[in-house]
């Protein structure tokens, strides 16, 4: 079982669990160690630009952790269908989807169709990458608690409400939080 911190309450989120990650721009430091945590496990190395999360700075200070959101629909499975890959499946233990490296093309359907255009292809093998919330106990998260800031948050998967929340462009999150950093002269940057 591994635990994760939410308002300084321990939540316990089992391993195989259907979970969904909570991001806290307000609390994100831009260290990346997200993007380390979630190479390492992958890829067995310090590779960030093969990690499954990204961390955006479009306005200096503010830092956006970017993931799947896990679309109640999956437009990316849909579109990897529709191209007739099938490369794209969802794990029923998580409800993550997982990309199948032997089936993927690297067309790119799948970050097309992604409404935050969050997939994106490898760097060497060009394949795709989606967050596979690492079997249900995400690197990411544990990465960003263990340092100490609480910017991604694992809790149970109840709301499908959230959904819709991340699932954007980081942009449009950056617009609503600028104003909050830098007041009436947000608009200015």
């Amino acid at each position: 079982m591994s635990r994760h911190i939410a308002g300084g309450t321990a939540v316990s989120a089992p391993t195989g669990r259907r979970i969904f990650i909570l991001r806290d721009p307000h609390r994100c430091s831009g260290c990346r160690l997200c993007e380390v945590a979630c190479s390492l496990h992958h890829e067995d190395t310090v590779f960030p630009e093969a990690s499954r999360i990204r961390v955006i700075e479009l306005i200096p200070g503010i830092d956006v952790p970017h993931l799947c959101a896990k679309c109640p629909d999956y437009p990316c499975l849909k579109a990897c269908q529709r191209e007739g890959y099938n490369a794209i499946r969802v794990d029923e233990a998580t409800g993550a989807p997982i990309v199948d490296a032997d089936k993927c093309t690297g067309c790119g359907a799948c970050i097309r169709a992604c409404p935050g255009k969050v997939p994106r292809l490898h760097p060497v093998t060009r394949k795709a990458l989606i967050c596979d919330l690492c079997g249900g106990d995400p690197a990411c998260v544990k990465a960003c608690r263990d340092a100490g800031y609480n910017a991604l948050i694992a809790v149970p998967e109840t709301d499908r409400d959230l959904f819709e929340l991340y699932s954007v462009m980081p942009q449009f999150l950056v617009e609503r939080l600028k104003e909050t950093y830098y007041g009436e002269h947000g608009g200015e940057m």
